[in-house]
This record gives structure tokens, sequence and C-alpha cells, in this order.
């Protein structure tokens, strides 16, 4: 993954419009590394070679043309999850508790509403 090509991808308005509209395809797994990994690159104390990491990842996340279209039935996120995966490896230093309570939350928030 080439990360610059990825990190122009990103931006904050696209990351939350693609969260939202794709929560039910993506599934809780996909987001809940995506929401980790955003709210990571938002904290001050992040460095910045890890927001670097992440924002490429999530511009990965939010780009529609990539290995496996994400809207390809069963499998269309598992590139997207496996993307996620690695800058989280890369950067799990980071991702403090708070971030993943955040990011719990969130879910929690969207996922009772597509009950």
């Amino acid at each position: 993954m080439s990360d610059n090509k990825y990190l122009d991808e990103y931006s904050e308005d696209s990351f939350w419009t693609k969260a939202r509209n794709f929560a039910q395809k993506a599934g809780y797994d996909v987001l809940e590394k995506a929401l980790k990994l955003y709210y990571s690159a938002t904290d001050d104390d992040t460095p910045k070679w890890a927001k670097t990491t992440i924002f490429a990842a999530l511009g990965y996340f939010i780009t529609p043309i990539d290995a496996i279209p994400d809207l390809t039935p069963a499998v269309g996120f598992s590139d997207d999850l496996g993307v996620l995966v690695a800058a989280a490896a890369a950067v799990v230093m980071h991702v403090k508790t708070e971030h993943s309570e955040k990011a719990s939350e969130k879910l929690d928030h969207w996922f009772s509403k597509l009950d």
C-alpha cells in the first residue's frame, strides 16, 4: 500500500460518511478498528508518524476503489479489515483505553439503531 496514495484519500467528512453509511455492511469488527484508529489519530499525544500511518489506512477504508470492492457480498470489507489491522499493529502503543471506549460507545449507538 502506498501511504501517500491513500493518505490523500482521507478526509474527516469522508471518514464519518463512510462509517455511518456502511456500518451494517462493514460490520462491527471493521468499524471498531477504524474508530479506534480514528480516535488515536485525533489525540494530540499520538506522534506524527503514527497519525500518517493511521490516516493512510483510513484513506484506504474510505476509497471506493480498492482490492475488493466494498459492495461485494460477504468479502467486500475483508481487505479494508486487513489494512486496518496492519495499521493498528503498527501503532498499537498509541491506541489508548479511552480510544477503545469512545469506539465502543459510538458502535453501541450505531448498532442499537440497526436492530
